[in-house]
């Protein structure tokens, strides 16, 4: 008797412990530029959220690490426009995490320190935050969906290593820009190859150039019409119900008059990274896509600004056996600083806050490599994992699932954004290192790189406003000759090289 009622119970109860599929259909990611948690959202512990892992103002850096009572600068909620750049570079960051006495705990006591270095002005420039109505997408999108307090980017240095990690959990070795490594493209697997392998559609809506072109496989004739025009099509393919399942959105890295940058760069101002988060989301809103969309919004890394919240340093995996360059021989085993990461649907809760994630071991972290992690797993991907970073980096499939249906009460607009800076878009200025970058990938895009200008050159000779025209009308001609080449039946797998005649070839990668 016992045992049938056992057997009964239980098949009572199997219908409640089947997981549900994610309500997700589409994925929609945007990458930001060069802030921190702290500067960004840190305030909005106070008025917004008291949950949040913000600041109080008692946060505090010494303008030495060496000497003894020492003087301190403390953080403040008066940030305004930033200009120039505070330094992120390996070396910096890891000046700015473990001070400059020698120490493997991050202490993250020197920012002051570090910024001094460049500029006196620069030390109050990384201790300041924006008050929430300064940023008030941001504080809109944390009142009414979720931040992630506790995410944070994948390397403790520059852009282009961390965006590698977003869509590959691997920078091959990179802990800075390596140009001979851009000319060929990085070889790692994306999981844009994941999706594509599992018949999954994905897509890149870029304003001025696809930096997801720095991965070789991207290049790679079989995605050519993969890439669109930011302001052609978003709207029309999120209006129609056309946004792929994975849908990257990619900013304005130039700043113009009248097309002003909205990556929020530093010296870029963050009134128009508002102004795009805000397109972007009421855009999404009136989709008839809405109700199954997921969008990310995150920074590659802290850009030099301060933030509080120590840096995780132990149990994180190497990916992939790299080792960083000389001197560091970085290990690739400690993680970069944190990061404000928002994540917006209708099937997220009201107000939530989300530290450190459920698994899938006990020290994982939310870090950049949870983006491809997360997609693997909502849409139930066959394919491997990408590296070992991904495997071990928090998912965040959870946020969508403590609702039962869609909400109906998100809004419809969001408020209007007053611009921070005062002046005009400096259109002459000198390019910035992640400007000169992408300048080195329009290059090779271009068939430029084969030239002995190639890379330093063209990149420093090149005005804000010159770079934007170069860059323009070489990715319009590598799409071009990628789209010709495929009707003149060249292989999916091949890649078009491009020669600074304009002559084009393929070849196989």
């Amino acid at each position: 008797m016992e045992r049938s009622f056992s057997f009964i119970f239980l098949l009572f109860i199997l219908p409640f412990v089947v997981s549900q599929e994610s309500p997700i259909k589409t994925i929609v990611v945007l990458v930001m530029e060069n802030r921190s948690f702290d500067h960004m959202v840190g305030w909005m512990k106070q008025g917004i959220n008291p949950t949040i892992n913000g600041v109080t103002g008692n946060e505090c850096n010494p303008i030495s690490t060496k000497t003894p009572n020492p003087k301190s600068v403390c953080f403040t909620n008066d940030a305004q426009f930033v200009d120039p750049d505070p330094g992120h570079s390996f070396e910096a960051v890891e000046q700015q995490v473990f001070g400059s006495t020698p120490s493997s705990f991050p202490s993250m006591s020197g920012f002051v320190e570090q910024a001094f270095s460049i500029s006196p002005n620069m030390s109050e420039t990384v201790m300041k935050g924006f008050k929430p109505e300064a940023v008030p997408i941001y504080a809109s999108l944390v009142k009414e969906f979720a931040v992630f307090d506790r995410w944070f980017s994948s390397i403790p240095g520059p852009t282009q290593p961390n965006r590698l990690f977003v869509y590959s959990a691997t920078s091959h070795g990179s802990t800075s820009h390596v140009k001979k490594q851009l000319a060929q493209g990085y070889p790692q697997k994306t999981i844009f190859d994941s999706l594509h392998e599992n018949g999954k559609d994905f897509g890149v809506y870029f304003q001025n150039i696809p930096t997801t072109l720095f991965y070789r496989n991207l290049r790679k004739l079989k995605y050519v019409f993969k890439f669109h025009q930011f302001d052609l099509k978003f709207k029309k393919d999120a209006l129609n119900g056309k946004l792929p399942s994975l849908s990257v959105i990619e900013p304005r890295y130039f700043d113009l008059k009248g097309l002003p940058a909205n990556d929020d760069h530093p010296s870029h101002d963050v009134a128009n990274g508002q102004k795009l988060v805000k397109e972007v989301y009421e855009t999404l809103r009136a989709s008839p896509q809405w109700n199954e969309t997921l969008l990310v919004i995150t920074y590659d890394e802290h850009g030099g600004f301060y933030d509080h919240v120590k840096t995780p340093f132990v149990n994180v995996p190497n990916p992939d056996g790299n080792t960083g360059p000389a001197p560091s021989f970085f290990k690739f085993d400690r993680l970069g600083v944190r990061v404000p990461t928002i994540m917006v649907s209708p099937w997220i809760k009201k107000g939530t806050v989300i530290s450190g994630p459920k698994g899938p071991t006990p020290n994982s972290e939310f870090e950049h490599s949870s983006i491809p992690a997360t997609i693997k797993k909502i849409f139930n991907l066959s394919s491997n994992f990408l590296t070992h970073r991904d495997a071990w980096a928090g998912t965040f499939e959870d946020v969508v699932s403590h609702l039962t249906s869609p909400r109906t009460d998100c809004p419809e607009t969001l408020s209007d954004v007053v611009p921070l800076r005062t002046t005009e878009a400096k259109e002459d200025a000198a390019l910035s290192e992640f400007q000169s970058e992408v300048v080195q990938l329009a290059a090779v895009l271009n068939g430029d790189h084969f030239l002995s200008s190639f890379p330093d050159e063209m990149s420093k000779k090149m005005t804000v406003k010159e770079a934007h025209e170069y860059t323009k009308g070489a990715v319009s001609r590598f799409i071009r000759a990628s789209k010709e080449a495929l009707k003149l039946g060249a292989a999916e797998s091949a890649i078009v090289d491009m020669r600074s005649s304009l002559t084009t070839r393929s070849s196989n990668p």
